[in-house]
């Protein structure tokens, strides 16, 4: 039998549509969903140590993604019942750094099959055939990947980064804006760059107010923390 192949998903591309069993239901993704952002990621194996130290932190911050209209959705190449005893397993028994009694109440994805790993790209041969690699999916409210992070197996992932990437990426929409290297709300932003001779003088010239200018390429503003998160926020 032919083996299906699937092109992995690019930044840009509408999420690829799947139904799916999960610990919360069936699922239609990212159909669902619509007018919310997602975070859809994958994790290698129920019952391992990297993956519960990912899960019950994803948990604990889960309130943070929701007050940013982010819902979490989660994939294993595991079984739903394996699911379920993990998830019960880390609400009765771990306890890790402070977190303890932790519920997960976002969609756990069963993907025995690996269509939905495949299809996303999950499983990368030269890291495992048979587990899905840390990938990151950022989906906006009208189901378009914005940005993909990939992990390897053995690297646990960076949650103050997950909510930067979704905070820049939600800002940058509401204020178009670009964000410039370790950008975090309250930083200055980067001004679109000028596109006429005549703006780029007058900017270097001091003539745009708020905008300070470090060559004319490259101009900043300053944007107030809670001007962004009254913006952002659910």
């Amino acid at each position: 039998m032919e083996q299906e192949v699937y092109s992995m998903p690019r930044i840009g591309d509408l999420a690829p549509h799947f139904e799916a069993v999960t610990t919360q239901g069936t699922i239609k993704f990212p159909d669902d969903y619509q007018g919310k952002w997602i975070i859809l990621f994958s994790h290698p194996a129920d019952f391992t140590p990297v993956c519960t130290s990912e899960f019950m932190t994803f948990a604990t911050l889960e309130s943070q993604f929701k007050e940013l209209n982010c819902q979490l959705v989660g994939l294993s190449v595991d079984g739903l019942y394996s699911h379920i005893a993990w998830l019960r397993t880390i609400k009765e028994k771990i306890e890790y750094r402070g977190m303890k009694n932790v519920e997960v109440t976002f969609p756990l994805i069963e993907d025995i099959t690996m269509t939905v790993a495949k299809r996303y790209g999950m499983i990368q041969p030269g890291e495992s055939n048979t587990k899905a690699v840390r990938a990151v999916f950022f989906i906006d409210p009208v189901g378009k990947i914005r940005a993909i992070i990939y992990y390897p197996l053995s690297l646990g992932r960076n949650f103050d980064e997950l909510l930067r990437v979704l905070m820049a990426l939600q800002t940058a929409d509401a204020f178009s804006i670009a964000t410039p290297a370790d950008w975090r709300p309250g930083d200055d932003v980067i001004v679109p760059t000028a596109g006429s001779c005549g703006v780029a003088k007058d900017r270097m010239e001091g003539k745009e107010s708020g905008v300070t200018c470090h060559d004319w390429f490259f101009c900043t503003k300053p944007i107030p923390k809670d001007e962004i998160m009254k913006k952002i926020k659910k």
